[in-house]
């Protein structure tokens, strides 16, 4: 099967889940020469000459001061282990103890640098390690909890709670009505800028169900059918984004004045001039987006 691989997907490492109960493995592993570590500073990764930095683990380790900021993320080809070190504060690390080995850049723009198997490392670093900063207290009791599992759970020690990583499922539809498709425009977004219409999946609902209420919500049109076309990791903090194509029933698109601003209706001939940078005043989603590639992908049949 050819699946599509977006930008933060195609993670290779063997995530191997039995070695984050194995203490004494991941001991060794971060005193290995032949393991690495990646470094992350308030979500910038560390990169150099267009790949990803990496450092000894040992001295990710040394630098992480404990469990709370150091992360296993799993096992290449070869068998090297690979760790992901998160460092916080004012301070550029790049200025201090990681003076020479990169420079920090923002995930955004680091991952339309990086090979898309380093990007998707890089995306399962940071939003673990966002999921971490936003969940130190237990849900269940408020006490603080500790990381466990190298890094993948966090347990309460007052209550015993376990927490694990959460993924944050948003649906990202493309409508469509014969040849012409509907994008919308939030008033947050750079002047001219175009885009699918996306909203999280609530509770007690299936996608094809997000999909027709966001919909519906966002634009006053009713949907009909829905395809599933890709997905995508969006670490920006911890979400899924499900991309679909979505017919619509005939009727007027209207958009709601919260969450959109406009909405416009293309032929695939202004959807490809409207990517191509050819429409005045206009732009589309980054290709670094399934947003993009959604729409180029409904181009292209």
């Amino acid at each position: 099967m050819r699946i599509p691989v977006q930008t933060f997907a195609g993670n290779p490492l063997d995530r191997d889940h039995d070695r984050r109960l194995d203490k004494a493995w991941l001991t060794a592993r971060l005193h290995d020469e032949t393991s690495a570590g990646l470094a992350l500073w308030n979500g910038a990764v560390l990169v150099k000459d267009g790949a990803l930095a990496r450092l000894p683990a040992d001295l990710a380790h040394d630098l992480s001061g404990g469990e709370e900021h150091l992360l296993f993320l799993g096992v290449e080809a070869d068998g090297s282990a690979v760790f992901a070190l998160d460092l916080e504060g004012a301070a550029d690390p790049a200025a201090g103890p990681l003076q020479g080995l990169g420079d920090f850049i923002g995930l955004r723009d680091a991952a339309a640098l990086l090979p898309a198997s380093e990007a998707g490392m890089t995306c399962t670093a940071k939003a673990v390690f966002e999921w971490r900063r936003r969940h130190k207290f237990c849900s269940a009791c408020g006490a603080e909890s500790r990381v466990a599992e190298a890094g993948w759970k966090r347990v309460c020690p007052a209550c015993g709670t376990e927490h694990f990583p959460r993924t944050d499922p948003v649906v990202i539809m493309l409508p469509v009505r014969g040849d012409q498709c509907l994008l919308g425009r939030q008033a947050a977004w750079p002047k001219g800028r175009f885009s699918a219409l996306a909203g999280f999946v609530e509770p007690g609902e299936t996608i094809e169900e997000a999909c027709a209420r966001e919909v519906r919500e966002e634009a006053g049109l009713t949907v009909t059918t829905v395809a599933y076309r890709a997905s995508q990791p969006w670490p920006f903090p911890n979400s899924l984004m499900i991309g679909l194509e979505a017919e619509v029933a005939a009727g007027e698109a209207a958009p709601d004045q919260t969450e959109l601003e406009a909405l416009i209706w293309l032929s695939k001939a202004q959807a490809r001039d409207l990517m191509a940078g050819r429409m005045e005043g206009m732009s589309s989603a980054p290709p670094l987006a399934i947003a993009h590639w959604l729409l180029k992908a409904w181009c292209e049949g």
